[in-house]
């Protein structure tokens, strides 16, 4: 089979106007980047603002493991399989990190047949938003600083300056650094570091912002140190916020691309599912369900992360009632989680294939926490034998759940048919009881601890010294009521990635609780879990090249 880069390169792609025209976005209303790329204004949203909203389906999965588990490439096959059976659809997902792209992980635009191109545009630097992003972060930090070294007029304590700058490319020797050593004239000496870009409360307000007037509110609200009593000083504070704004005045209008087969694609933020809420803008989500029947996103990692999020934070603020959840899963994914090697997949093993539907099962139940209908997922390999589909299948039935046959990524659209029949089927059967797994009025101990236990089941949570004086200080700020954002590690229910299936009797520890007033969350930091990471042994930067005439290679 050809490669991913390849089969993009090959695609029938139609000029984006043609697009805009079939969704019935006016020429007023999107601005073009070059042939195949354009940015949909807001004011879609107003002028369609009495219209009523599509059907919202989220597509989550499995915790990952290096076998892998294709939640993207179900997205826009999914999509693809449902504009064919006649429903007019979009699938909105989120920008790719250079992180990840030229780390391991690699990009995110789907894979195979199932892929939203220009493939090579969208995993590199696309229009720009993470440009605008990183460029409105750092902005801050330099005034920040250089509010300090002009005279501090608002006592701030520099051992207690909280902001970081951000760099989107994974770089561990960046974790901690000092800043400001040289002459009197570099500033002043302290320790800083920075972030990923995707991890900057910048991308999470941008992805969450339901307007431009919002965002700008958002990111007056960010705080960025503290005084030398206590108090929190704010970007709207240091004055930077209308800079900031006009720094990110094209970045907040959704990216307009589509699939290999031409469905719409909205590719807009991208903020980490183990560090942010992992899921794409607010803004492009509301516009799809003006604009189509149907509305496929994706949250990121398992559902135990990605989809709690989703839950208890975008939809909480963004008003919005997903309609289904289609739960991807691999039978060779859930064999590793049965104890199986990585080198032994490729067999057939229905004893490691029972152990590991754990891990299916108890994500099924967790959905089922909030009042949304599922759907499995069989994202199909060559390897899976037709005793291992039928028992994945019988399992998933025995939980009152029906698990459908994908392969998107050989077949394109053709081969989520039936998953998009049953799709609609349970859209137009199934109503949909979301709710939202706690109140923000609890105390910031309850809210993670009903994450922590209801999710992850864990049996308790503990708390380190510096957490508990971070969670009291926000206490006495008032800033206390706000949903949690909890960072763990993907590959695990527990904040331990190698407990693999569905671990017990286990703790999770919270090390780090740090508020961010704008994006309107409180970020809890489990385990060992960096928010710089950084790159493999051998970086997938290591096998990718271009030619003298243009073609890429090594892009996936």
């Amino acid at each position: 089979m050809k490669t991913d880069v390849q089969i993009a390169q090959e695609a029938s792609i139609r000029p984006i106007n043609e697009l805009t025209e079939y969704l019935g976005i006016m020429d007023n209303e999107y601005e073009l980047y070059g042939k195949y790329k354009a940015k949909v204004s807001l004011e879609v949203l107003e002028r369609l603002e009495d219209k009523p909203d599509g059907k919202l389906i989220l597509v989550t999965a499995i915790n990952p493991t290096p076998a892998g588990e294709g939640k993207t490439t179900v997205n826009v096959g999914l999509s693809m399989a449902l504009n064919k059976i006649g429903r007019k659809t979009i699938t909105a997902l989120r920008e790719p990190s250079l992180g990840p792209v030229f780390g391991i992980k690699g990009g995110a635009a789907g894979g195979g047949y199932a892929q939203v191109v220009p493939m090579e545009d969208i995993n590199l630097h696309f229009t720009g938003d993470f440009h605008a992003i990183t460029s409105a972060h750092n902005l801050l930090a330099a005034m920040l600083d250089n509010h300090i070294h002009q005279g501090n007029a608002l006592n701030i304590d520099p051992k207690r300056v909280v902001w970081k700058r951000v760099l989107d490319i994974n770089d561990r020797s960046l974790r901690n650094i000092i800043i400001g050593l040289g002459g009197t004239g570099d500033g002043f000496i302290r320790q800083s570091g920075f972030d990923i870009t995707v991890a900057s409360e910048v991308m999470a307000i941008l992805c969450l912002a339901n307007s431009f007037g919002d965002l700008k509110d958002r990111l007056s609200r960010m705080i960025v140190a503290y005084t030398e009593d206590g108090q929190a000083v704010t970007a709207g504070d240091l004055e930077a916020t209308g800079a900031m704004t006009l720094l990110l005045k094209d970045a907040i209008k959704p990216n307009l691309v589509q699939t290999l087969e031409n469905t719409p694609a909205f590719v807009h933020g991208g903020p980490f599912a183990n560090i942010a809420h992992g899921c794409n803008s607010v803004m492009a989500t509301r516009i799809g369900l003006k604009l189509a029947d149907y509305v496929v996103t994706e949250a990121g990692f398992g559902a135990d992360l990605g989809a709690e999020k989703f839950f208890n934070i975008k939809s909480r603020f963004a008003g919005l009632n997903p309609a289904v959840v289609v739960v991807v899963a691999t039978i060779r994914a859930l064999k590793m989680n049965g104890g199986v090697s990585k080198n032994e997949l490729g067999y057939e093993n229905l004893s490691a294939l029972n152990v590991g539907f754990a891990n299916l099962e108890r994500h099924l139940q967790n959905i089922n926490k909030f009042g949304v209908p599922a759907v499995v997922a069989i994202n199909k390999f060559p390897t899976d034998t037709d005793a291992e589909i039928d028992l994945l299948k019988d399992r998933c039935e025995g939980l009152g759940v029906e698990a459908i046959l994908s392969e998107v990524f050989t077949k394109g659209g053709a081969g989520a048919i039936e998953l998009a029949e049953k799709v609609v089927e349970v859209c137009e059967k199934k109503a949909s009881d979301y709710r939202l797994l706690y109140a923000v009025d609890g105390s910031i101990q309850e809210k993670i601890t009903t994450v922590a236990t209801e999710i992850y089941r864990a049996d308790r949570v503990e708390f380190t010294a510096a957490a508990k004086r971070q969670i009291q200080e926000i206490t006495e700020l008032g800033l206390d009521k706000m949903p949690v954002c909890i960072a763990k590690t993907q590959y695990s229910f527990s904040d331990n990635p190698a407990l693999l299936g569905a671990p017990t009797g286990f703790a999770v520890t919270v090390r780090e609780v740090k508020v961010n007033a704008g994006a309107g969350f409180i970020v809890v930091i489990t385990g060992s879990l960096m928010t710089m990471p950084g790159l493999p042994k051998v970086p997938a930067a290591n096998g990718m090249d271009i030619t003298e005439n243009g073609e890429i290679i090594g892009l996936s």
